[in-house]
């Protein structure tokens, strides 16, 4: 799944989930529009009809591709635009979210398949700075505060030391062949960065904070971090950015929905089983010089329970 990219300087005060399922929707419904006008007329006449409705009315098929397994949702054509100006112009960000429960054996895989997504869409070779999230860690869950309650989604059990040291290692690998020219973290506290560290081959540099998590930063997170020379960044991104439901909400055939999943109440036609979000990716590229968003988007993978991924 993809949001279009777009041009425009963020509003600090929007949550990147509303942001990012926002953009998926609104890519959904640009790829699908021509094929609507061409079956019900325009927009005006069919919402004289039946009122949304008619959304049902186009197969998936039409606006999505598939392509070694995956149903690319809309149908993916890297054309190799890219960015407008040389790519020394640019600041370039990417941050992978990888979901609760998934497994953190497929990590690697899955930040390779994010990284050449994001690629393939900027037509560049590198980006600046790679940020990780890893399911469930938070600063609040890190030696301030156990979190009770989200507004983006379920709160899971932190990954593993062992799982994350071993998806790290993907991440160095980037490091090493010069496509991720920075790596970095998100929401690790001391306690968790003292113990990571020592097992890393390429430290990071960066480590991105909630500040709504956690109020203020522990004073020991200051001292550490300055001591081993780790970037303290602030965010607003939500750990689990794309809830089981969701998805769900987003590809179903409700009001809002892509029609792509089967509606098992209603009968209706589309993909039947179980949809569970695997990782997502967050992607800007900035004019070093104007300090503006040129171009920024998501991509998001799902998988389905009988193996498709989507």
């Amino acid at each position: 799944m993809s949001g279009g990219p777009s041009i425009s300087r963020r509003p600090t005060y929007e949550k990147s989930n509303v942001e990012l399922v926002n953009s998926l929707r609104s890519n959904f419904i640009a790829f699908k529009e021509p094929y609507e006008s061409a079956l019900n007329g325009s927009l005006e006449e069919r919402a004289l009809n039946e009122s949304r409705k008619y959304l049902k009315d186009v197969s998936y098929e039409l606006w999505t591709s598939r392509e070694d397994g995956w149903l690319n949702i809309p149908s993916q054509a890297f054309e190799g635009k890219g960015l407008a100006e040389e790519r020394s112009s640019y600041d370039i960000t990417v941050k992978l979210f990888f979901l609760p429960r998934t497994c953190p054996s497929d990590w690697g895989r899955h930040a390779k398949e994010a990284i050449d997504s994001v690629l393939k869409e900027l037509d560049v070779h590198s980006i600046d700075l790679l940020i990780i999230s890893f399911p469930g860690v938070s600063l609040d869950a890190d030696g301030r505060k156990e979190e009770k309650s989200s507004d983006c989604g379920d709160i899971s059990e932190p990954a593993e030391l062992g799982a994350m040291i071993q998806a790290w290692q993907e991440i160095e690998a980037l490091k090493s062949r010069g496509i991720a020219l920075r790596i970095g973290l998100a929401e690790f506290g001391r306690e968790r960065l003292e113990k990571f560290l020592p097992k890393t081959k390429h430290r990071p540099s960066v480590d991105q904070i909630n500040l709504q998590n956690c109020g203020e930063l522990p004073s020991s997170l200051l001292a550490y971090a300055k001591q081993e020379k780790i970037e303290l960044l602030a965010h607003n991104d939500c750990t689990n950015i794309l809830p089981q439901g969701t998805v769900r909400e987003l590809l179903g055939g409700g009001y809002n929905g892509a029609g792509v999943l089967a509606d098992p109440e209603e009968g209706s036609q589309g993909l039947k089983g179980n949809v569970q979000p695997q990782w997502v990716v967050k992607y800007t590229a900035v004019v070093r010089d104007r300090g503006v968003i040129e171009n920024k988007g998501y991509f998001a993978s799902a998988d389905l329970e009988d193996g498709q991924s989507c």
